[in-house]
Parts: structure tokens; C-alpha cells; sequence
């Protein structure tokens, strides 16, 4: 069905383009590359290409698939039956290493003769930021060597795309979502160019925060994956190095482990129990060795998974056994104070002073490298944590919220009938919102909330969610409202921040006085306030509020998110 509607909707993407080019400073647009992918499917049989749903550019997102099985129904079966890895490639335009890697992995792959044996189901996102891919030009990453020409961070609606895999303003998400729940892929990997210090490696990566992964996941990434991974690269030249996340300044300072949150492609795909990793090669390395060293990860990577199909496979069962009998849901993981050593590769620094200021600025001498070990924080605790509940109801108003839970695969049914139920209601008592929009949201900190359990009436239509479901890692990372990327968090619930009934207080004053008569300890806790605080004790609008807020007559919606946990 995909392969059809593609052969329709592509027909003009005809375009001729060298792949001698792969290897060399360009890189090709998106009407050459889906015109080259085109070529391949039509001329290979192992090779199939669907357009699996559309940008918010306007034109189609598409999967390559190697090893399928020739039908787009049968191949997304096999997928989620088998042994799979997602490559995604230029999320951010602007860092097109992954697009020629993974055409001079196939172009390869079809020139030794196409051998499928040992080998896993490889599914390739060409270009993911269609938007950014046609914002095209060769000055907006001004610290990037090459290519000449290349896309733009931002996708049609300016959206960082890599922020995006839980709130879903784009899109190219659905689609995204679309295609990541249709192949549920073992292993999955995001391609990047990396921004920051300077460095000798050219090819870093990131993987998982170990504190957030199934045990058996973190062997099999940890243990397994990334050592091989890097015995194999080493013997080809290549190190392979953890990600330079900066403490301070430089990385003589120290390092950390970056914190692969859910709103970014990896931690989405972490959710869910793929080995998930973020390939990261540096910006100022030419972009041929950059292509290079990512081609060789993926190629090393896909042989690893070949050779250890079964493995694989047992870690995300014992995954996803593992998830089914947590009790605790643990969140709000920050970095500590424990520091680790790790033997790094970098160049001496200095701070001259700029030509252009006059002031002290950083200044790397790439003539003066250096080995040594450098201080590396790896280590993270989880402030927060909540008792798993057997169900959470959410109200069935929410269809933004509901739809995106139904889109990532999640199980759920719409009650019937109205009901009563006891069940614990999320009250929020504070938090903050940031000044500036970020990606689009005015995104929420510093949560403080209670439950009230109380019988609370649920109607038709409002939906219950069953915990005993695959997707319930993902399920209360969005849903438990104090989790580092809620959907609270991300503004799906501000409407009930706000009161919608007031009082006038010339009507209001003889009912406060009879709620003061009625609560005695109500009228001494105004004493108190008036006594400590100036400003409340010369207000006597904050004074009437204060007892109406404490009144029956204070709405009851407000603060309550309509997120219930039994």
C-alpha cells in the first residue's frame, strides 16, 4: 500500500545525482536523495521505500526498509517479530553525516552482492526534516567544516524537532510515532554533528542514562554493545568517544553524561526498551572524515546485531518483564557530585586576549594535543519517585492528550456509562513557568502537587488506562505530572491553572464574616497573616480572598488536573 502511494506521489523526484559525491564536501538535497532512494527500490528487491505520512513542509516522510519482506503489511510485521534497528538521519537538516553514511553503507551493501544472511531488518529515515531540508544553504552552522551546502536546524514551523517526541506540535512526529510504533525497533540511532569544545575525536556518541534503563537493556548497551563497538572502530582508527557534555568550561573541567530526557528522539526510543543511542561526530572535523566514522559505526553496528540476534531479543523480553513488575516509578533524575575519570584526548587551551573585545577569550591550540585522564560524572539519582497505580483515568476532554497516547500505541477504553469511583485526584499546590517560550511552550518547573483520594464522578467518554500494558514506562512518564517531560509540563493542562469565579467583595463581606464565625480556625490564621505581613494586613481584597479560598465556596476544578490514579 506505501510502495504505491510513493511510486504516485514521486513521480517528479527524478532527479540525477552522482554517488561518487557520498565520500566527497557535498551532500544531497532532498529531491536528490528521495530520487536516488526511489532508484534503489525500483532496481532492488531487498530494497523497499514507503511514504509513511506527511511533513509539516507538505511533502512526505519516508522509511527505507533492507531485508523486509517485499509487502509493507508482512514487512512491519517481520520487524516486530525480528530483530530491527531505526536509523533516523537529519533531524537536523544541517547535519546531513548521517544521509551519506547511510547511502555509502547501501551502495556498499549492494555492491558485495546483497547479502542478507545474519543480517538484521534495517529500516533508514532518509531525511527526517523535510522543512529543513529545503531551507538550504552553507552558513548557518558558522563552527561546521562541510559540506559546501546543507539544510537548517529549524523544520516549516521552526521547530527543533529533536524537542518534539512528546508534545508533538509537528507534523513530521505523527509520522515520526507512526513509523517507530509500526517497527518497534531493537536498536535506534539518532546522527548528529556535534557543537562545543574542541577535541582530537572525531566521532562521540551518546547513550542511555544507565539509572533510567532496565538492567538488562544496560548490559546489553553497556556490557556488550558499545564495547564491541569500540574494539571494532579502534582497529579501524577510529575512537569512540562518550559525548563531551561540559561541566564548566572546557573539558579539562570535567564531563557528564547527558541526561537523553523523552522530548529528545533517543530518550523517546528509551522509553520503550530500544538500545537507543545518539551519534555525535565533531563539528569541526572535515565532513568526509565525519561521514566516515559515522558510515563505520553504523556498518560495525549492524554486523554486532547480526551476529547477536538472540541476545538482543531476550533483553528487551527481561525489559519488558522488568517493567510489568516495578512497583515504583522513579523520576526527576539529577547528576551527583560523583566523579569517575576518563582517559580523554584534547587540546591544550588558553585565553588570549580577542582581537575583537579586547577581553579574555577561550582559544584551543590544536598543535599542542594532549592524553590524560579528565573528571566524568556519570552517575545520576532519581529526587522523585511514585507507587505504580493498577489504573489512571483521564478525562475524556483531553483529545490532544488522548490522541497522542492512541498514536504511540497505547491501550485504552472509554467508559460507558457515567460512574463513581474512589480514586486519587492530582491537586497542584505550586510551580513555575518559564519567562520565554521554549520550542513553542512555556514549559513547567519546580512542581509541587498532592492527591486527594476521594469517590470522584467520572463520565461517558472519560477514559481508563490500564498499567498492565507494554507502553506503561511511556504511559506514566507523561501522565505523572511532576515526570521530567509530562504532559503537564509541556502546557496540556493549563487551562485548569486558571480560576474562572471570583466574588465581588462588597456582596462578599457579611458571607466572610459568617465563614470566619463558621471556622475559628480559619479567623485565627488571618490574625497570623495580618500580624506577619504588611501588605496582606493593608489589603482587604487579599484578605477576603484568603477566606474565599478557603470556603466551600472556592471552585473545586481549579488546580485539579484531570488525571486520576488508582
Amino acid at each position: 500500500m506505501f510502495r504505491k502511494v510513493f511510486l504516485a506521489m514521486c513521480a517528479f523526484l527524478f532527479i540525477p545525482f552522482s554517488n561518487a559525491q557520498w565520500s566527497e564536501n557535498t551532500s544531497p538535497t532532498y529531491r536528490e536523495l528521495i530520487a536516488y532512494f526511489q532508484k534503489l527500490d525500483l532496481q532492488h528487491t531487498e530494497i523497499e521505500l514507503y511514504a509513511m505520512g506527511n511533513s509539516d513542509y507538505g511533502l512526505p516522510i519516508y522509511v527505507c526498509i533492507v531485508n523486509g519482506a517485499q509487502d509493507s503489511l508482512k514487512t512491519f510485521e517481520k520487524a516486530r517479530k525480528q530483530t530491527t534497528i531505526l536509523i533516523n538521519n537529519a533531524i537536523h537538516a544541517g547535519e546531513p553525516d548521517g544521509i551519506n553514511a547511510c547511502l555509502i553503507w547501501l551502495d556498499m551493501w549492494i555492491k558485495n552482492g546483497k547479502k542478507t544472511k545474519d543480517l538484521p531488518l534495517i529500516a533508514i529515515i532518509p531525511a527526517y526534516n523535510v522543512g529543513g531540508m529545503f531551507n538550504r544553504g552553507g552558513e548557518s552552522r558558522a563552527n561546521q567544516d562541510g559540506p559546501i551546502e546543507y539544510g537548517f536546524r529549524g523544520n516549516a514551523q521552526n521547530l527543533d524537532l529533536n524537542r518534539d517526541f512528546i508534545k508533538m506540535d509537528a507534523e513530521n512526529t505523527f509520522t515520526f510515532v507512526k513509523i517507530y510504533q509500526g517497527l518497534d525497533p531493537d536498536v535506534f540511532v539518532d546522527t548528529h554533528v556535534s557543537n562545543g569544545a574542541d577535541y582530537q575525536y572525531t566521532l562521540t556518541y551518546i547513550a542511555s542514562l544507565k539509572e533510567r534503563m532496565a538492567p538488562s537493556m544496560r548490559a546489553l548497551a553497556y556490557d556488550e554493545m558499545l564495547p564491541n563497538l569500540s574494539a571494532k572502530l579502534k582497529s579501524k582508527g577510529t575512537d569512540l568517544f562518550p559525548y563531551v557534555e561540559l561541566v564548566k568550561e572546557t573539558p579539562e573541567d570535567g564531563i557528564h553524561a547527558f541526561n537523553d530526557l523523552p522530548r529528545y528522539a533517543m530518550g523517546y526510543a528509551a522509553l520503550f526498551d530500544a538500545v537507543s543511542i545518539t551519534v555525535e561526530t565533531h563539528m569541526l572535523k572535515p565532513f568526509p572524515q565525519r561521514v566516515k566514522a559515522t558510515h563505520d559505526l553504523i556498518a560495525e553496528l549492524v554486523v554486532w546485531m547480526g551476529k547477536n540476534k538472540k541476545t538482543i531479543e531476550l533483553a528487551r523480553e527481561n525489559a519488558r518483564d522488568f517493567r510489568q513488575n516495578q512497583t515504583v516509578f522513579s523520576f526527576q533524575y539529577e547528576m551527583t557530585e560523583k566523579k569517575d575519570s576518563i582517559y580523554f584526548k584534547g587540546f591544550e587551551h588558553s585565553h588570549p586576549l580577542s582581537l575583537v573585545t579586547g577581553l579574555p577569550r577561550l582559544k584551543y591550540h590544536q598543535d599542542k594535543p594532549f592524553e590524560k585522564y579528565i573528571p566524568y560524572f556519570q552517575t545520576y539519582v532519581a529526587k522523585d519517585s511514585i507507587q505504580i497505580p493498577e489504573f489512571i483515568i483521564v478525562g475524556g476532554q483531553s483529545k490532544q492528550l488522548i490522541e497522542r497516547l492512541q498514536h504511540n500505541g497505547v491501550e485504552l477504553e472509554y467508559l460507558r456509562n457515567d460512574t463513581l469511583i474512589e480514586i486519587s485526584g492530582e491537586r497542584l499546590r505550586n510551580f513555575k513557568s518559564a519567562t520565554k517560550p521554549y520550542e513553542g511552550h512555556f514549559y513547567h518547573s519546580e512542581i509541587s502537587s498532592d492527591y486527594e483520594k476521594k469517590a470522584t464522578h467520572f463520565k461517558k467518554g472519560d477514559v481508563i488506562i490500564k498499567l498492565n500494558q507494554k507502553h506503561r514506562n511511556f504511559l506514566l512518564s507523561v501522565l505523572v505530572s511532576k515526570a521530567e517531560d509530562s504532559y503537564f509540563r509541556w502546557n496540556f493542562f493549563d487551562s485548569y491553572l486558571q480560576q474562572k469565579e471570583y466574588f465581588s467583595p462588597y456582596v462578599f463581606e457579611e458571607k466572610a464574616l459568617e465563614i470566619l464565625n463558621q471556622k475559628p480556625w480559619l479567623k485565627e490564621e488571618l490574625e497570623i497573616l495580618k500580624a506577619a505581613n504588611a501588605t496582606f494586613r493593608e489589603s482587604s481584597w487579599e484578605q477576603l480572598y484568603f477566606i474565599y479560598k478557603n470556603s466551600e465556596l472556592f471552585e473545586e476544578s481549579y488546580y485539579l488536573l484531570p488525571i486520576f490514579l488508582k
